[in-house]
């Protein structure tokens, strides 16, 4: 009965998926998806309901399909995540579903009655093939889970490298399918078919539910907002992983540190940047940030600052990585939380709350406020206040 409810609300979401407008690429990826695990969920029931004994040279069908499940799920997350690359080769990834259909042949060269015979005897005359497919099944998922948890922490530094707020950014839906997809091959070593695909029907809900209601940085809108330099990513997350973090007060460029300048020299040979054009576009950006205060716009991205700025977004992203050393949404934060512990001093501000003083910064919660603070300062706001002996509203 789950299976058939599970299959109901599978095709269900798949209908609604089809009659969204303006689908991407990452919507369709899921509706295939929907639609494989709904093709799925329809052979169990037709096994565990015995339904199976009107059409067994369908037999056999249902068995790889899993494997396909793993790379849906990396493409899924790829799409969503503007990260795919050599599209032209993806069908590469559904190649072992191919070998599984071929490795299982003798099995459909079986007559009907001789395939229901296997079926009732638990796959007699083939448990090896099965334990085979059933590493492969496995290895696939567990892999792909990986690979995609890989993409969303690319994604990650991608986003903090063109936002200054990501609250509204929540990527934590995505980690959860990942989580998730984990979950059903865990269940596969439970040996019950019952548990497995009773976790694939709330699995199935989950991916719906998310996948359709995706917002915010997925969207057409958002796209235009940190994509229009796609060559940026790769550069910008080499920079990054070789720049290291910044301290509480966060580096900024040594001229008389040797190692550093030498690091610095060979990166703005690849960006194509001068490494005098780099520093000028860097003193120049402080310039306008202490004058236009532009860092106490909440919701200001890279590409409107390098609009500001006279720049494109890539070298711009560039400069505050390797004069800064710092990501975009660390550089414009510790001038927030500089700017709070300016303004915070002052004896006019003490009649206001430390709510009131960060969102004037530029922060968009008390959450990011704290986690900002504690990060760039090292102390929580209320230690920082009670060292100063202040004492807000």
């Amino acid at each position: 009965m789950l299976s058939l409810i599970g299959l109901a609300i599978t095709f269900f979401l798949a209908v609604i998926l089809w009659g969204k407008q303006h689908k991407t690429s990452a919507d369709y990826v899921l509706l295939i998806w929907l639609l494989l695990i709904g093709v799925h969920l329809g052979f169990y029931y037709s096994v565990a309901s015995g339904k199976y004994l009107r059409f067994p040279y369908l037999l056999g069908v249902e068995i790889p399909l899993p494997l396909a499940y793993g790379p849906l799920l990396y493409l899924y997350t790829s799409e969503l995540t503007r990260l795919t690359s050599r599209r032209r080769y993806r069908l590469l990834h559904f190649l072992p579903v191919v070998l599984a259909y071929l490795y299982i042949i003798p099995f459909y060269m079986l007559a009907p009655e001789r395939k229901i015979w296997v079926y009732q005897h638990e796959g007699a005359g083939f448990r090896e093939r099965q334990l085979v497919l059933l590493c492969a099944i496995v290895l696939s998922g567990a892999s792909y889970a990986w690979a995609s948890w890989l993409r969303l922490q690319r994604h990650r530094k991608r986003i903090d490298a063109r936002f200054s707020n990501t609250e509204k950014i929540n990527l934590a839906w995505l980690r959860y399918l990942i989580a998730g997809i984990s979950v059903i091959w865990l269940t596969i070593f439970l040996d019950n078919e019952a548990y497995i695909f009773g976790t694939v029907v709330a699995f199935v809900c989950f991916i719906g539910y998310f996948g359709i209601r995706q917002t915010g940085i997925f969207t057409d809108q958002s796209r235009l907002a940190w994509e229009q330099e796609p060559a940026m990513e790769s550069s910008t997350s080499a920079l990054q992983d070789t720049a290291g973090e910044a301290g509480p007060e966060g580096p900024t460029a040594d001229a008389g540190n040797a190692a550093m300048d030498a690091v610095v020299k060979s990166k703005y040979a690849r960006s194509g940047l001068s490494r005098d054009a780099a520093l000028q576009m860097y003193e120049n950006l402080e310039e306008l940030m202490a004058r236009e205060r532009l860092f106490t716009d909440p919701e200001l991205t890279l590409v409107q600052l390098s609009e500001k700025l006279g720049t494109n977004a890539n070298h711009l992203s560039q400069v505050i990585n390797m004069v800064g050393n710092k990501s975009f949404y660390d550089y414009v934060n510790a001038l927030r939380i500089a700017e709070f512990t300016r303004i915070a001093v002052l004896p006019e501000n003490q009649r206001y709350t430390l709510l009131h003083l960060a969102l004037e910064c530029g922060f968009n919660s008390k959450t990011s406020f704290n986690r900002n603070f504690k990060k760039h300062t090292g102390l929580s706001p209320s230690e920082f206040l009670a060292r100063r002996d202040i004492h807000l509203q």
